[in-house]
């Protein structure tokens, strides 16, 4: 039976705890003092450079100092186009902690949605990375609210600045900016639910949505990363952050690494497998985080280089899109290399949900558990919503569109007035939830496992095929690099599953064989009938598989469809 509260008239006990602000700043401060001895590493072309926690601490200060002098005294918005490196890492503990809002443009958009983000956040100061100002140069005209653009790197000084100026911006290097400045500052008080960080959502449809991160949801949200239900980080830890600091804010690594007093191993540009491979084995990090598609490339080059090892990492933090059961297992069996599952969005900043397994679990039972999305962390409510909009049960079959809610999930997008022009209040949000687009269930555990995107999930003769199980099958083949599957129009079928294959270098199949893989753990409906080899699945922005543009492909003929019945 429930219980009530007694009606009474008198005012409620309250408690005798301090009032303090859940904030960017305090975690700067804790880390940079507390945690001064630790480091970040940035990857070099020849190398790395190292900075110690408290020379970051200071240098913010000196930052912070510059940007008032700037003009930045208020929430203005300080965007960042840069690589993961210590820079970009003063800049995300400064500009918050100043009371002015850190806004990372991704640097993979196409010009016209870099252009229309900056333009609708209202950016005053770019901070560039060295390399990228060719990149940022061409788009900057256009930029109409950005007033100054700072130059970092260990090159600024060399970069094409006349480049950026022909823009009519004024142009500084971030090290004059630093120069001479008091390495202390008078921070303010800044309100934890006041504005701290944006970021725009990919915008795989339409323009792209600001998410507006409050300092109390970054604050929650890193220190629920840094639990063992996450990534279990500590101050013995060296974080490696390969998810770029524009994507949702680096899955919080960054934060949570400063609030733990973790070491940062920064990869910068160099993200490709063999120079990431060599910055592991340089800096020693023992957790990382990324999307598969770079895994799968890592795990590619150590099967083919005997004896290069790891063995530094201790946990893979994983996510962005569905992790293969398939790339876990490689990486596991073959390399001693542990890959955690992790569901998240923008929205969701990102972190929701990871995988642990259940206790008492082991053998190759694990793998029906570190396939799924894992259990939501404590914070985030989730339920599996039917086509009516009712909640269905947590039996592991009843199938919906997952709704979460909690601290640092969004409530809305930035400068969507009532939502009603965009009609995204009936599309994102549905009586206080956060609709994911994400569609699965949920088990009696509590374990999420998202078998499609909304848009993605194909409906042939009236029943669901996953397109995402089907993917995932398909790159467990040995031959299998990648695979993307999409539904493309049948006139019988309404929709069957278009199946594009990108084959390991060296290799042959055919899809008589693909479907032969297939059949052990499909129906025969659910097969595909038609087939493409491809050279590469197009990606997004942020490294999740695009598609769309595989759909488009289709649409436009650009395949060698082969159809395959049986």
């Amino acid at each position: 039976m429930g219980t009530t509260r007694p009606n009474r008239e008198e005012t409620p006990l309250k408690s005798t705890m301090q009032d303090a602000q859940l904030t960017i700043g305090s975690v700067m401060h804790h880390g940079t003092r507390v945690h001064a001895d630790s480091e970040v590493v940035t990857a070099t072309a020849d190398g790395t450079r190292s900075r110690t926690y408290d020379e970051v601490g200071r240098r913010a200060a000196q930052l912070a100092h510059g940007l008032r002098d700037l003009g930045i005294d208020a929430d203005q918005r300080v965007a960042t186009f840069m690589w993961n490196n210590v820079e970009h890492l003063e800049a995300y503990l400064t500009v918050p902690s100043m009371g002015a809002v850190l806004h990372t443009l991704n640097i993979r958009l196409f010009p016209e949605q870099l252009v229309y983000i900056a333009n609708h956040a209202e950016d005053r100061v770019v901070i560039v990375d060295d390399t990228l100002v060719p990149l940022l140069a061409k788009e900057l005209p256009r930029l109409e609210t950005v007033t100054h653009v700072l130059v970092a790197g260990p090159a600024a000084a060399d970069a094409d600045l006349d480049a950026l100026r022909a823009s009519g911006k004024e142009v500084v290097l971030y090290e004059d900016v630093l120069a001479e400045r008091p390495e202390t500052f008078d921070w303010p008080a800044v309100d934890e639910r006041d504005g701290a960080a944006m970021c725009y959502t990919s915008g795989t449809t339409g323009n792209p949505k600001g998410v507006v991160y409050s300092h109390r949801s970054a604050w929650l949200h890193s220190q629920a990363v840094a639990t063992g239900n996450a990534a279990g980080i500590d101050f013995h830890d060296r974080v490696l952050p390969i998810v770029p600091m524009f994507h949702a804010n680096s899955w919080g690594l960054a934060y949570a690494a400063m609030m733990t007093g973790a070491s940062l191993c920064m990869p910068d540009r160099f993200l490709q497998a063999e120079p990431l491979v060599r910055f592991i084995q340089a800096s020693r990090p023992t957790v990382s985080g990324a999307v598969p598609t770079v895994w799968n490339d890592v795990l590619s080059y150590l099967d083919g280089h005997d004896g290069v090892r790891l063995d530094s990492l201790r946990l893979i933090l994983c996510g962005g899109s569905a992790v293969p059961v398939s790339l876990q297992r490689g990486l596991q069996e073959r390399h001693d290399l542990y890959v955690r599952q992790a569901w998240g969005m923008t929205e969701t900043s990102p972190v929701a949900s990871a995988g642990l397994v259940p206790i008492g679990v082991d053998g190759d039972d694990q793998w029906a558990y570190r396939g799924t999305q894992g259990r939501l962390l404590c914070g985030v409510e989730g339920r599996i919503v039917g086509d009516d909009g009712s909640a269905l049960p947590w039996d592991g079959a009843s199938v919906g569109e997952l709704e979460v809610r909690g601290p640092w999930v969004t409530g809305g997008y930035y400068h969507r007035p009532g939502d009603t022009d965009t009609g995204d209040s009936a599309e994102k949000f549905h009586d206080g939830w956060l609709r994911t687009g994400d569609v699965g269930t949920l088990d009696d555990l509590g374990y999420i496992t998202l078998t499609d995107r909304a848009k993605d999930v194909i409906k042939s003769g009236g029943e669901w095929i996953s397109s995402v199980s089907l993917e995932n099958a398909l790159m467990g083949h040995p031959d299998v690099v990648e695979a993307a599957v999409v539904g493309i129009p049948d006139e019988k079928w309404q929709e069957r599953p278009l199946a594009t294959v990108v084959v390991r270098e060296g290799a042959s199949v055919t899809p008589e064989q693909l479907r032969e893989h297939l059949a052990a753990s499909f129906a025969k409906w659910q097969l595909p009938d038609a087939w493409a080899f491809i050279d590469q699945v197009p990606r997004t922005s942020v490294g999740k598989f695009d598609k769309k543009v595989v759909r488009q492909g289709f649409a436009e003929g650009r395949y060698d469809v082969r159809v395959v019945e049986g």
